[in-house]
């Protein structure tokens, strides 16, 4: 005890503070922690558990969060006594800590593991028994302890009483002290638990929902274990409303179904649901138990309507609460504890499928589904397609609009075929071949009936095909489910098989599904306009990924609509690489834009010592410049119309010799803290090559001088507080080991390679926008590369959606760091 607060006393005049010197009895059968609200020089919030007769204690300057994105920065401090738990009081000035303190929270904890190895790995896990705060959290040791100043992060871990940081900040709802609550009784869950122990509470439910979708893919995910497998279901995808004696029943299009599936309705009143949105699918099953979608189709004449089964495997909204935000796993255990008591068969969850993907798949092939659908574990709700669902199928199979209709053969009666169509990206429906097997007496008779009422005088099909002869045309409002063997080359099917008819979706939708890849690693293509002329197409770029120039080029047509996002209006720097990877490299800021079709130039008047200044705004000018053998783009920190004022700070993480990567995401989720402390937001992206870049948007105020001087301080803070991670000068020889953060892009001139720019080094990696909490999962800052970037489209600059409206004023951040600003 007397060596383990060595430090606490050494730091203290007892005389003067009205700190205790010791003293504080320890718990007995359960553990006490505190948190402590101290304004010293800059509010923060102390955070401590008691173990082995101290207090084990963090400095955390945002205090705690519940959402389980914020990793707030905990600065490890000396211990302190037992008896500080009771402190609250003013420190006097020019005492240690000077300052206001009050007791914010307190209560009991309990580690989940060795505490001891806990704190000696780095990772001590707990659960805490407070008035705010409960559940359970960890702290985690950025790197190996011994440092001056050990830098931890405090993180909630998921579980049932996460918050989205947008909806619920404990610190600002609950500013006040505890102290005079007392302790908190055995098996309460304290003061605060009922506001946030069910996730967000919604004082409406949504009259609307727009439903997560599963992407096609065309292989198991890589790591089976972040995923749950279920049953794909051939029925309709179903959205329930229940709202007290309210219940609708909705299709992924909003049509309300409610009338056409009453006994459904009834059931689910009988089953007395708490409120909420339940998400699921449809089905009936045949004689040997299978789903089957033509007795579903059947089912909705009202004859066989008590047959629909509705699979439940979702609630995105439940029992008053919005649980979108919470991961799969937890919707999906409230959604079971519900279902629980129900009788009856009508209503069922649908069951996680225990095997290794390939099995079920192959079992679900066998047994005659449809296919397996896979969602990742910790994935929370999203209201559109989303490569956290995907879709693995047995056979082709998908929806056509129907466009015409051929005449019957020998005996049959009704219809010979049905002509199909998929909508292009054109917005024209093409002909996709016709389907003549599947059908009975009756669907012959039916669907006859409904394609004369929709008769038309010419074809829906657009004239890139030729189309059956003798055909009747009909307007393209009906969906047909199809499946098939094969697409031929010229996109027609083959061996079609007609399911049914759908009713759930509308016409306008449809179009040719194509399995995106799940690990693959393959070469870009894109189609290029007929006007780029690309010479020497297949000169060698880079020998280590085999892209040609003609690959190159490619690549930026792909991303051009997502890469000008962050180049257009901003003056940039090209740079050549004539000769390929390994070659001669011309780095330019100006240029002949008579040779380079699309290229601008800025006003002169911008920089009148220097030639103009140039802009890539359009397609044209990104391709113009690749065809000129231009590898990597470079943008300055300013746009061109506010010249003088830059809108944005950029810290270059650039590691030395022996730096690990695991350094390169722990540096910069320090660099994340600290801006974070100083109330600067700020987003992330690889560099395309061995680092990291961080970029903070500005309001365009200040100008140049001023924005540069204020990244100095900010880098020497960081080397200053962390010298063993953080070099401050630049240079090969300062910085072994350690990681360089460059200041210097924020000067007048200078400029820092764009999002989704290749880098002209081997491998070709490009620099892409990424979340905060896709960090831990990176690998490298050249993950994505030219050949890999369709891995990355259908996130695209999502991580960064939030960047223009992010934008705040230096001047608070200024004052903070204690400068003077111009």
């Amino acid at each position: 005890m007397k060596d383990a607060l060595k430090t606490y006393k050494a730091k203290r005049n007892f005389s003067i503070t009205p700190e205790p010197a010791e003293g504080g009895r320890p718990g007995q059968d359960r553990l006490a922690f505190v948190i402590q609200k101290h304004w010293a020089r800059r509010l923060h919030y102390d955070f401590r558990l008691e173990l082995d007769g101290t207090m084990k204690s963090w400095a955390v300057p945002k205090g705690p969060s519940y959402d389980t994105h914020d990793k707030r920065m905990a600065v490890h401090v000396e211990d302190h006594p037992i008896s500080y738990n009771e402190f609250e009081g003013t420190i006097p000035e020019k005492q240690y800590g000077a300052g206001k303190v009050i007791i914010w929270d307190r209560g009991t904890w309990e580690p989940v593991e060795d505490p001891h190895k806990g704190l000696r790995a780095g990772k001590l896990v707990f659960n805490l028994h407070g008035h705010k705060m409960h559940g359970r959290w960890a702290l985690v040791r950025m790197r190996g302890k011994g440092e001056d100043k050990e830098p931890w992060l405090l993180i909630k871990e998921k579980d049932e009483y996460v918050r989205p940081a947008d909806e619920f900040s404990v610190v600002d709802e609950m500013p006040d002290s505890v102290k005079t609550l007392g302790p908190v009784p055995d098996g309460h869950e304290g003061a605060g638990a009922a506001r946030h122990a069910d996730a967000p509470r919604v004082k409406r439910l949504p009259a609307e929902l727009e439903p997560e979708l599963a992407t096609l893919v065309d292989a198991p995910p890589a790591t089976p274990e972040d995923w749950l497998f279920e049953v794909k279901y051939d029925g309709y995808r179903l959205l329930a409303r229940i709202h007290g004696d309210d219940i609708t029943l909705h299709t992924r299009n909003r049509n309300d179904w409610t009338h056409k599936l009453e006994p459904l309705r009834a059931a689910l009143a009988k089953a007395k649901l708490p409120d909420g949105w339940y998400d699921g699918e449809i089905v009936v099953h045949n004689e040997e138990g299978r789903p089957d979608f033509g007795l579903l189709q059947q089912a909705f004449d009202g004859k066989r309507a008590k047959d629909i089964v509705y699979f439940l495997f979702d609630a995105p909204y439940l029992d008053g609460a919005d649980l979108r935000g919470l991961p799969l796993e937890e919707r999906r255990a409230r959604l079971q504890a519900v279902l629980a008591g129900i009788k009856g068969d009508t209503v069922r969850l649908s069951a996680e499928l225990a095997a290794p993907p390939e099995e079920v798949l192959a079992a679900a092939c066998k047994m005659g589904l449809e296919g397996v659908i896979g969602k990742r574990r910790d994935s929370t709700y999203t209201g559109r397609r989303s490569r956290d669902w995907i879709k693995l199928k047995c056979a082709q199979r998908q929806e056509f609009v129907i466009g015409g209709y051929t005449d019957p053969q020998g005996s049959r009666t009704g219809i010979g075929s049905l002509l199909l169509g998929v909508y292009g990206k054109d917005g024209k429906l093409h002909y996709a071949g016709n389907v003549g097997t599947g059908f009975n007496d009756k669907t012959l008779r039916e669907l006859a009936d409904k394609l004369k009422r929709l008769k038309a005088d010419e074809s829906p099909f657009s004239a890139s095909k030729a189309v059956a002869r003798k055909a009747h045309w009909v307007k393209p409002k009906l969906v047909a489910e199809v499946s098939f063997g094969e697409w031929t080359r010229g996109g027609s099917v083959r061996h079609a098989v007609f399911q049914g008819l759908r009713k759930d979706k509308e016409a306008g939708e449809i179009q040719r599904e194509q399995a995106a890849p799940m690990e693959a690693e393959e070469t870009v293509q894109s189609k290029l306009p007929a006007s780029l002329k690309v010479t020497n197409p297949d000169r060698m770029v880079d020998q280590a990924s085999g892209m040609k120039k003609i690959d190159v080029v490619r690549y930026y047509a792909l991303v051009a609509d997502m890469m000008l996002e962050h180049t257009r209006g901003r003056p940039i720097a090209l740079l050549r690489a004539p000769e390929g990877v390994g070659g001669e490299l011309f780095f330019q800021k100006h240029a002949d834009v008579s040779k380079l079709r699309g290229l601008k130039e800025f006003p002169r008047e911008l920089d009148p010592d220097h030639p103009p200044m140039l802009e890539i705004g359009t397609t044209e000018a990104l391709l113009s410049a690749a065809q000129f053998n231009v590898i990597e783009f470079h943008t300055q920190n300013a746009f061109g119309r506010t010249y003088e004022k830059p809108n944005r700070i950029l810290f270059d993480l650039d590691p030395g010799s022996g730096v690990e990567w695991t350094q390169m995401q722990e540096a910069a989720q320090l660099v994340h803290a600290f801006l974070d402390e100083l109330g600067l937001p700020c987003f992330l992206k690889t560099s395309g090559g061995k680092g990291l870049h961080v970029v903070v948007p500005i309001k365009p105020y200040y100008d140049w001088d001023t924005v540069k001087a204020f990244s100095k301080p900010v880098v020497e803070h960081m080397a200053a507080t962390l010298p063993d991670r953080f070099a401050f000068k630049s240079g090969p020889k300062n910085r072994v080991g350690k990681i360089f953060i460059d200041y210097l892009r924020n000067g007048r001139g200078a400029t820092t390679v764009a999002a989704w720019s290749a880098r002209a080094r081997a491998g070709l990696g490009i620099s892409v926008p990424v979340a905060w909490d896709e960090l831990a999962g990176l690998r490298s800052g050249d993950q994505w590369t030219v050949a890999n970037a369709h891995t990355r489209l259908d996130v695209g600059n999502a991580p960064w959606a939030d960047y223009a409206k992010a934008a705040v004023g230096l001047a608070p951040a200024i004052k903070a760091i204690g400068l003077s600003a111009n």
